[in-house]
């Protein structure tokens, strides 16, 4: 979110910044609802200030015994405390404007990254590893997995409709290893602290990552029912108002972890802090309409292990090549191809400055598809969270910097180990790093 002071103070960097994004210039709507705001201001605060005025010369009036003056001054007081609810209104009505239309446009990149519409125009800045090379046609990991009779469509279809799956047997095992071994390497290499945050998070703290309110229709809302009776939920027959829609399920654990910073003030010396965890996330949109509509690169829940910094402004840009790298490193240890790209301004996410994705390769699609992504943030979340820190000179607190990224989104491991360590019997090679985690196992069979 910005800061309508620096847009005043920089409208030309403000709307070039827009213009690389693809957007029109909007400096000229956003400084006139500010004058609206300020005007609004302006004009509650002289009639506090002749109310407070008048009220005093009322006293006056009536020690001087001028009884006629005391009962004019008295009415004007009474139309200006009849006026004050009005102008009170009015002034929240013009600052929720600005503040409206401030928390809905997305953050301006920095200048290295490169402008471009859409995903064509993503710039690939490295590659590691070399493709296997199959002798037999490599198959993508929905016919793997339904092959071992492990992977059900389906049955979720049954329990949960469209885009939800259940993994059985060796690959939910399997899952499970892919998960955890990247919780230990994060935290016993990369120096994340793991957090087990809720599930669950409040309207302001979706507000403070950016999900809201753009981003509204995009996820699962849950309605806090009332109890009742035995302890129930029942909020057909709880008496009082109807349950509202208060919580959210997390897109992503970027949103509590962030969020763990907010409304607060840290000492220069605790940066940068570094937490990671492993949930379960949910997103209402699970992409375009007819991509995708097989399998689990798409779906409504998903499991995935998430980084979050939070750093000084000196220390982001670094910070963002050290959580790229952690990502990197886990595909590197379950010996996947993959290929890093820069966003461009067009593809990169509403808060980022800059993300870098990690796209790994598929030899069932026979293409590279992205399995993290990392971006660089500034203070931008920090002003919606108001997340400060107070440098060790002692001076002003400053906002903090926030980057968060994916290391990495469990299901398109799951679905990448696969189709690269598939066999031609059906079968799937359990990785070297992996099979401490699944007891000894080295080859997932079919279960029937």
């Amino acid at each position: 979110m910005y800061d309508i002071k620096w847009i005043r103070d920089n409208v030309e960097s403000f709307d070039e910044g827009r213009r690389r994004r693809g957007l029109g210039p909007l400096s000229h709507r956003l400084l006139a609802l500010d004058d609206a705001r300020r005007a609004a201001i302006a004009q509650l605060q002289a009639v506090q200030e002749r109310r407070n005025s008048a009220s005093k010369e009322i006293g006056l009036a009536l020690r001087e015994k001028d009884h006629l003056r005391a009962e004019e001054l008295k009415a004007e007081v009474a139309r200006l405390k009849d006026d004050f609810p009005k102008l009170e209104q009015k002034e929240r009505e013009a600052s929720a404007a600005l503040d409206t239309t401030l928390s809905e446009i997305p953050n301006t990149p920095l200048e290295s990254v490169p402008v471009g519409k859409d995903e064509d125009d993503n710039v690939e800045a490295a590659r590691w590893g070399e493709p296997r090379q199959f002798n037999y046609p490599p198959k993508e990991h929905f016919d793997i997995g339904e092959g071992l009779k492990l992977m059900d469509f389906e049955a979720a279809a049954k329990i949960s409709g469209a885009r939800f799956v259940v993994n059985k047997g060796g690959l939910a095992r399997l899952e499970r290893a892919l998960a955890q071994f990247m919780l230990d390497l994060h935290t016993g290499e990369h120096g994340y602290t793991e957090v087990s945050p809720p599930l669950l998070v409040r309207d302001d703290a979706m507000f403070g990552t950016a999900q809201l309110p753009k981003f509204r229709e995009d996820q699962f809302s849950v309605s806090a029912g009332r109890q009742v009776g035995n302890g129930q939920s029942d909020s057909a027959t709880a008496e009082g108002p109807p349950p509202t829609n208060d919580h959210w399920l997390i897109p992503t654990a970027e949103v509590p972890l962030t969020n763990l910073v907010r409304e607060s003030i840290l000492d220069e010396s605790q940066l940068p802090l570094r937490f990671t965890a492993g949930t379960y996330c949910f997103r209402a949109e699970a992409g375009a309409a007819g991509r995708d509509t097989r399998g689990m690169i798409r779906q409504h829940q998903f499991y995935k292990v998430e980084l979050v910094s939070i750093t000084t402004p000196e220390q982001s840009l670094d910070e963002h090549e050290r959580m790229t790298g952690a990502a990197e490193k886990v595909l590197q240890l379950l010996e996947l191809p993959y290929r890093k790209v820069t966003l461009c301004t067009g593809d990169m996410g509403f808060a980022s400055q800059k993300t870098y994705d990690l796209e790994v390769w598929l030899p069932g699609q026979g293409k590279y598809r992205e399995i993290s992504s990392c971006s660089v943030c500034g203070d931008f979340q920090a002003r919606r969270m108001n997340a400060r820190y107070r440098p060790s000179e002692g001076k002003a607190t400053r906002f903090v910097h926030t980057l968060n990224g994916s290391g990495v989104a469990v299901g398109r491991a799951l679905v990448a180990v696969l189709e690269n360590y598939q066999e031609e019997d059906g079968s799937v090679t359990v990785p070297k790093i992996l099979r401490p985690y699944m007891g000894g196992l080295e080859r997932i069979a079919s279960a029937g």
